[in-house]
């Protein structure tokens, strides 16, 4: 390991011993200070953002607003990590909520300031210092949320970002320093990072991939399901693990709903990503898009059928494509990290829930229908962390974010990602 990394998480460790002692009320006013940088200079750094990732300027922008949102939900938040007393026998009857130490981020590079601050707010608020292996192409967004954390006040190694690369992620976890990590990447880092976590005891979270299923019934609003649809599918350039990407419809209006979806979808069409107009941009790198179009190639060699094809305009750029994909297709299997949709047909709502459930990830689903019957169906047996009744995914701080199945384990967002990181001590006995 390089020294410099070394000397960050002896940094990190002696900021540890101090900010564990700080009130919970005063770690609070710091986010909330630290909230208020990011929203009154949300255009420089959403500039960031665009310029490491080609994200559309506008969503770059709107994802440092929804931080700064976020962070003053906390902020805000009700402290519950304080003693609880528990009614016993005893004159000592408390549980605690004891911080774990240094926690090790690795994080992705679609979101790259918030996936950064959706972990490291809660983690550090219950009184933990992070340290940051973020993407090799956001190195400038790891530096601006570290450099952001300390104008507001923050003490120096409480947040550092660490650059890092790939290869250096298993000898920071093995450090006995590291107290924990969490990983928001693809199925197999997060098999590589929690594998490693639990051969050195150390807790893991984890926020994999998805191919949430986005189920059309034949009562639904199809004006806003068609908008949100594509927004959903095609918004960050289909590189949201929260994306729908399978669009599972009614075969009762299949003739009606498709021919709006598809003229929905032909407007996003690929341009300058900082222009505030433009939707849709090139993907994040090069290689990316090859892979996105391998995929688009096996998919078609076990029989999906093009409906509109995912056309290459430049290294990174894609207009959208849209494929009919029959159920045993093993594209099934795999994420679609770009602007590729997949539609599926159900003959009824049992068929659309076993279509929907029939994959490896368990993230988010999206359901359409004005029946309360019909939406309690979806609700008590779809197999992902977040069911939606007629709205697109999307994280909202005051509810929590997590998967099931092959899309990960534990919880970020609200309240309950405060206790992510803590160790609950029994406090019990005799005076």
């Amino acid at each position: 390991m390089e020294q410099s990394i070394e000397n960050k998480l002896i940094k990190a460790d002696n900021a540890f011993s101090e900010w564990k002692k700080r009130t919970f009320e005063d770690r609070q006013q710091l986010i909330a200070k630290a909230a208020e940088i990011l929203k009154n200079n949300s255009e420089k750094y959403g500039a960031i953002i665009t310029q490491e990732m080609n994200k559309p300027i506008s969503q770059s922008i709107a994802e440092v607003e929804k931080c700064a949102l976020m962070m003053n939900y906390y902020a805000d938040a009700e402290n519950i990590l304080k003693p609880e007393k528990i009614d016993s026998e005893f004159a000592y009857s408390e549980i605690h909520y004891v911080p774990k130490g240094v926690i090790l981020g690795v994080m992705p590079w679609n979101f790259p300031f918030w996936q950064v601050l959706r972990f490291a707010v809660p983690a550090i608020l219950a009184g933990n210092t992070v340290v940051l292996k973020h993407a090799s192409i956001c190195f400038g967004s790891g530096n601006a949320i570290e450099k952001v954390l300390l104008e507001a006040g923050f003490p120096e190694g409480v947040f550092q970002n660490l650059e890092a690369g790939h290869k250096e992620v298993k000898d920071v976890l093995e450090h006995h320093i590291i107290k924990g990590v969490s990983l928001t990447g693809s199925g197999r880092a997060g098999g590589e990072v929690a594998s490693i976590a639990g051969l050195n005891i150390k807790k893991s979270l984890l926020e994999l991939g998805g191919s949430d299923a986005f189920i059309v019934l034949d009562d639904a609003d199809l004006e806003s399901a068609v908008k949100e649809g594509v927004q959903s599918r095609l918004q960050n350039c289909g590189q949201t693990c929260t994306a729908a990407k399978r669009f599972i419809i009614d075969e009762k209006i299949e003739d009606v709903f498709l021919p709006k979806f598809i003229e929905e979808y032909k407007k996003y069409v690929p341009g300058d990503p900082m222009n505030k107009e433009t939707k849709i941009a090139g993907m994040a790198r090069a290689d990316l898009a090859d892979d996105l179009e391998k995929q688009f190639k096996k998919a078609l060699e076990h029989g999906a059928e093009i409906i509109i094809p995912l056309e290459r305009i430049s290294d990174n750029e894609f207009k959208p494509g849209l494929i009919r994909v029959q159920e045993g297709n093993p594209i099934l299997e795999e994420e679609l990290f770009g602007p590729l949709g997949m539609i599926m047909i159900a003959k009824s709502d049992e068929e659309a829930l076993k279509i929907a459930n029939n994959i490896p990830f368990g993230l988010s689903n999206a359901v359409w229908t004005k029946d309360k019957t019909r939406q309690l169906f979806f609700i008590e047996n779809l197999e992902s962390g977040t069911v939606n009744i007629n709205k697109m995914t999307s994280s909202d701080p005051r509810f929590p974010f997590g998967g099931a199945k092959g899309s990960g384990y534990g919880t970020e967002l609200s309240l309950l990602a405060l206790k992510e990181f803590v160790t609950a001590r029994t406090v019990i006995g005799n005076e």
